[in-house]
């Protein structure tokens, strides 16, 4: 007999398929921030920032920088700076609709990621400001988090998904079929520059100006 296409509807439909966590995890997230917190944090340098606005319209965002760059304010308060980007500005603009927010924190090599579930203030600027600064550069906004939640997440995704594993990562030589940035630029958003521009705007120049 082949597969049926078979919604779940309910707590209790799924509770059938995935059984009740056992108490230790069900009961790991704490209201605020532990010193191993504080610690992992320093170290993250790519974060992932979930948002949802008024009308249900959701982001996730990637966010990254030096190690260090994100500050905890207190046990309960942390603060993310916003850097100069695509100006879309989807996240932020959800966060002046709604301030729920999500934040999964990574340390590039580490499988276990901590996970931050809170609320947010969008900030034009604060006193602690400059100690988010990269070289003399200052964030241009600063996203404020009172934290509701945190907790680790365990390495399961990253070992099933080999991601830190180099093997595993494109090369020169094999690509996996995905084409390089230039020429998604050029199918998608950019069809009247040239490939060798695109090229160019794309090429070693494009991270000098990340700040």
């Amino acid at each position: 007999m082949g597969h049926v296409r078979t919604p779940v509807t309910t707590i209790e439909e799924l509770r059938a398929v995935v059984p009740e966590p056992i108490a230790r995890i069900r009961d790991k997230a704490r209201p605020e921030l532990h010193e191993v917190h504080r610690l992992f944090l320093a170290a993250a340098r790519l974060y992932f920032v979930a948002t949802s606005g008024a009308g249900g319209d959701l982001d996730v965002s990637p966010k990254g920088d030096p190690a260090g760059a994100v500050l905890v304010l207190d046990d309960r308060t942390l603060a993310l700076p916003d850097r100069p980007g695509n100006r879309r500005v989807d996240g932020l603009r959800n966060l002046l609709q709604d301030p729920h927010i999500a934040i999964e924190f990574v340390i590039p090599g580490r499988g276990d990621t901590l996970r931050v579930n809170g609320t947010a203030a969008v900030l034009a600027d604060a006193p602690y400001a400059p100690r988010m600064a990269v070289g003399e550069k200052l964030p241009q906004l600063i996203v404020e988090v009172a934290i509701d939640e945190v907790f680790f997440h365990c390495s399961k995704a990253f070992l099933r998904s080999e991601a830190w594993e180099p093997s595993t990562w494109p090369t020169a030589a094999d690509d996996h079929g995905v084409p390089r940035r230039a020429v998604i630029a050029k199918s998608l958003e950019r069809p009247n520059d040239s490939l060798e521009e695109l090229d160019r705007y794309y090429g070693p120049g494009y991270g000098r100006e990340l700040y």
